[in-house]
């Protein structure tokens, strides 16, 4: 089945709804927690806020946990993402805590709970029109390619998984994805590519295929 660009399915949009305001009522303790944590090591704001395109490439506004601190180098330029990363942003990458606070866009319907990840909004130019359907459906906390690799997978392959999701949704499909996400938190895979704090930036279908060459 697949998801109509002009309209979410009901059952989608009722198990996002229901999963969200049990989620935060019963992880809200670790909410507290976690937040006070980021305050104490990174400071202030606690969350992370960043415009994303979600459905229809429309610009949102995604929260997350902070994972880096704000140091920067002798002409007061932010150091790259690796270094400013720290020993509590890789644990709260690791156990995906950092997401929670997702389930806020997931209440407000900017996001679901299964769906291609919210990208930069400056990767909108360099999508080919076929992965530019990952936005044919709502982004997602977690999703296909999440949990088929999620960052150790290059992207070619990241969006060919989107797309697949999108052309083969359905509401059982999205019970698996989250009990596979589930499953790959605990044994915290794919967290990362070498030598980077999460992947390597997407420069555009042309750009990865003549760096394989």
């Amino acid at each position: 089945m697949n998801l109509l660009p002009s309209s979410i399915p009901l059952s989608k949009r009722l198990l996002d709804l229901f999963a969200a305001v049990i989620g935060l009522v019963l992880v809200s303790p670790v909410l507290l927690v976690t937040a006070l944590l980021v305050g104490i090591f990174h400071g202030r704001p606690v969350l992370f806020r960043q415009m994303r395109p979600g459905y229809r490439s429309a610009l949102f506004t995604v929260y997350k946990f902070r994972t880096m601190n704000d140091s920067r180098d002798w002409q007061g330029n932010l150091l790259p993402d690796e270094q400013r990363l720290t020993r509590l942003g890789r644990i709260l990458r690791a156990t995906s805590l950092d997401e929670l606070p997702e389930l806020i866009n997931v209440l407000k319907g900017e996001m679901s709970l299964v769906g291609p990840r919210p990208l930069f909004k400056h990767y909108l130019e360099r999508y080919s029109p076929e992965q530019a359907r990952r936005h044919e459906v709502l982004p997602g906390i977690t999703g296909w390619a999440q949990v088929n690799g999620r960052n150790v997978l290059d992207w070619e392959e990241k969006f060919r998984l989107d797309v697949w999701y999108v052309d083969n949704w359905s509401f059982w499909l999205d019970l698996k994805i989250l009990l596979l996400t589930v499953w790959k938190v605990v044994k915290r895979e794919g967290i990362s590519q070498p030598g980077h704090a999460t992947a390597e930036e997407f420069m555009g279908s042309g750009w990865s295929e003549g760096a394989r060459r």
